[in-house]
């Protein structure tokens, strides 16, 4: 009898929906609101304890800027939440309370926004994020650990890239893929490419599957067991092709998540999630 093994299904039939994670998720509108309220009760309680430096720039774009929250004593380094929404989505605001698990660690935590497709194309969100990094990176010394969520788990894991070169980049420790799309070509027959305005060559310079990681890389891949197959795919890609390129790798599955959820333990100091991210 073979051995039980975890299985996309056959050839996909409809793409759109392989990517669709509102209509996969029966609450799915509910999320947003209850984000962007925990969010804002989070910097309100940062802010007037002297703790959140809000709209800092990093770029002359409208969408350039980050909050930066600190720590109750001196930060042990720096943790990054980029966000997700198929990079046409959502800004920093909506997640601030994410940085509760890496601050109660000790670390200082920077969430950024970055401009949206259709008004800029992937590579050059990357280019973004990549100053950002080297902006953030000069507020607080020490380790660089990154985390990004769906769009934004292929963002962080873009800055591990050889062709990519924050200044930083050596400081970077570890990173933490969450439900991340690290290879772009499936987009390309979706109908959210309107926007995203990707073609062969850009989703095949911007996917972190068809590049080499940086020497020394710490790659962490997470997902959620409910999420739709080609997350859970995604999930594994990465991190099996780059520990065959000398990278150091990690992939696992948050039981019960899904998409949505899967983002959840970022605010709790002791989930596998934060974990993880902090490490130890």
């Amino acid at each position: 009898m073979r051995a039980p093994t975890w299985t996309t299904g056959g050839p996909l039939r409809d793409i759109d929906r392989a990517y669709d994670n509102v209509g996969a998720i029966p609450d799915a509108k509910t999320y947003p609101p209850r984000w962007s309220e925990a969010a804002a009760a989070f910097r309100d309680r940062l802010s007037a304890r002297g703790r959140a430096r809000l709209a800092l720039p990093y770029g002359a774009g409208l969408r350039h800027a980050y909050d930066l929250f600190l720590p109750e004593a001196e930060p042990t380094g720096l943790a990054v939440f980029v966000h997700g929404g198929y990079w046409k989505a959502f800004d920093r605001s909506v997640w601030s309370h994410l940085a509760a698990g890496p601050l109660a660690h000790g670390f200082a935590v920077a969430l950024p926004s970055y401009t949206l497709c259709p008004e800029a194309r992937l590579s050059a969100i990357t280019a973004e994020i990549a100053a950002f990094l080297d902006q953030a990176s000069a507020e607080v010394a020490g380790p660089i650990h990154l985390s990004g969520h769906s769009a934004g788990g292929h963002l962080v894991t873009r800055m591990l890239c050889t062709d990519v070169a924050p200044a930083c980049a050596g400081r970077i420790a570890r990173t933490v893929s969450i439900s991340g799309v690290h290879d772009l070509r499936p987009l390309l027959a979706t109908q959210m490419n309107e926007i995203l305005r990707l073609d062969s060559d850009e989703a095949r310079a911007e996917s972190p599957v068809l590049h080499a990681p940086r020497s020394g890389a710490r790659l962490i891949a997470v997902a959620g067991s409910d999420e739709l197959p080609e997350f859970r795919r995604q999930n594994l890609l990465l991190p099996t092709i780059w520990h065959g390129l000398g990278a150091e790798t990690e992939a696992f599955e948050i039981a019960g998540a899904h998409h949505f959820s899967v983002i959840a333990g970022l605010a709790d100091p002791e989930s596998d999630l934060t974990r993880a991210l902090v490490g130890g």
